[in-house]
């Protein structure tokens, strides 16, 4: 007997499947999966890289902040100038506010395979200048900046005149040093420089030593 519920089984197990993928859609996600994955990746690997840049740049100009704060305080308690070059500065400074008397101080700057840093002796003194002499057995020398990065053509100091006028060195007259500048930079991420300049009064200077 013919039986039309078979028939039209069969006819219905023929029919092909309508809810997969052909090879050309599956090729198709794929690729388009990956290149959306890519480009996410590279955005993301360049937010993190920009971002931690400007971190380190920030950081790099905070210690670059305290470190020309520091010098600058010293110099500011300067009471005499013995000898001033670009980067090479003899003075009589308190270095410790506690200090009872001046010392003689020495910044410099060395190098060595290709590194910089600036350095300071620092030799007590027995008294303040002119009765004063200094305690040499006492010097101690500090690294104040152990990777110093300088711009070609800047100088560690600038000295100044009555009319904050730089003076040419070198100078022949200390007396007529009234400021002096400090020059401190730091080499960013990118290959650019940031630099800080403090400029200090020499206020406690005294003339008659």
């Amino acid at each position: 007997m013919f039986n039309p519920n078979i028939t039209a089984n069969k006819t219905s197990l023929s029919t092909p499947g309508q809810g997969g993928f052909t090879l050309v859609e599956l090729l198709v996600s794929i690729v388009l999966i990956s290149t959306i994955g890519t480009t996410f990746l590279v955005f993301f690997k360049s937010s993190l890289f920009n971002y931690l840049d400007l971190q380190k740049d920030a950081t790099s100009f905070t210690q670059l902040d305290t470190q020309v704060a520091r010098v600058s305080n010293v110099l500011r308690s300067t009471i005499d100038i013995v000898s001033a070059d670009a980067n090479d500065l003899v003075v009589y400074a308190y270095f410790y506010p506690s200090d009872t008397y001046v010392s003689l101080l020495h910044y410099y700057v060395v190098s060595s395979n290709g590194t910089k840093q600036l350095k300071a002796d620092l030799t007590p003194m027995d008294a303040n200048p002119p009765i004063g002499n200094p305690i040499v057995a006492q010097q101690r020398t500090f690294v104040v900046i152990d990777n110093l990065y300088q711009p070609s053509g800047t100088s560690m100091f600038n000295y100044l005149s009555a009319t904050d006028v730089t003076l040419g060195l070198p100078i022949t007259d200390l007396q007529t040093i009234k400021g002096i500048r400090v020059n401190l930079a730091s080499q960013t991420a990118s290959g650019g420089n940031q630099a800080i300049n403090v400029q200090v009064s020499l206020r406690n200077r005294k003339t008659n030593l």
